[in-house]
Order: C-alpha cells, then structure tokens, then sequence
C-alpha cells in the first residue's frame, strides 16, 4: 500500500481526502502544517505529497518549493479552488505532477491520477 501525506488548512478537507484516499487502498495522514510535511518527507517516509495553496504556516507555493530542493525526490499533487493559469505554471516548474481544481469533478480527476 502506498503512504501519502495530504496537507490543508482546512480540517473539513482533510476529512474528506483521508476517506477518498482509503476508498482506493491508499494510507495517508493528514496535516495542516507545511514544517510538519516536510520533516516527514525528510525522514524519507514519503511517497506523494497532495498540497493545497493554503496552510496554516507557509503557503502551498512555498512548500512546493521547498519540496523541490528536498533531498529525497517526492511526487507532488496540488489540488485547490483557485485556478491561476501563472502560478499554475510556475507549479509545474518546480516540479508539480498534476494540478486538481476542487469542482465537482476533482475525486475523478485526482483518481486518475493516483491509480
């Protein structure tokens, strides 16, 4: 089974996000907290890493960032409300596999990604 670490502000999407990844045979643990996700990625313990823009101590960009000179590679999944097609594709350059928009689709989509 592969881990996955899924970080958001929100509690309320954390939630859902834990019952979606094991609904398709995929451990994770969630987090609100970017220096919580990067410690463990670190550790080297760390497959993917799903991402939102917003966390409670740094940015989604700033984690993607510093995921990027991590010393260990991760896969990186950013999945968010806002669509910025700039930012976007600065996401992309620094490494980003897939970009989800939350909208009524965003279990589909991330599910194709994922399996």
């Amino acid at each position: 089974m592969r881990h996955i670490i899924h970080v958001d502000n929100s509690g309320f999407f954390r939630k859902i996000m834990k019952v979606f990844l094991a609904e398709l045979g995929i451990e994770s643990d969630s987090y609100a907290r970017g220096e919580d996700v990067l410690d463990l990625v670190a550790a080297g313990n760390v497959s993917c890493v799903i991402t939102g823009l917003e966390l409670l101590d740094m940015s989604g960009e700033e984690l993607v960032k510093r995921l990027f000179f991590a010393p260990e590679p991760v896969s990186i999944i950013v999945v968010t409300a806002n669509s910025n097609e700039v930012r976007n594709r600065y996401l992309e350059t620094m490494g980003v596999m897939a970009i989800v928009q939350k909208t009524g689709t965003w279990k589909e989509d991330l599910r194709k990604i994922l399996t």
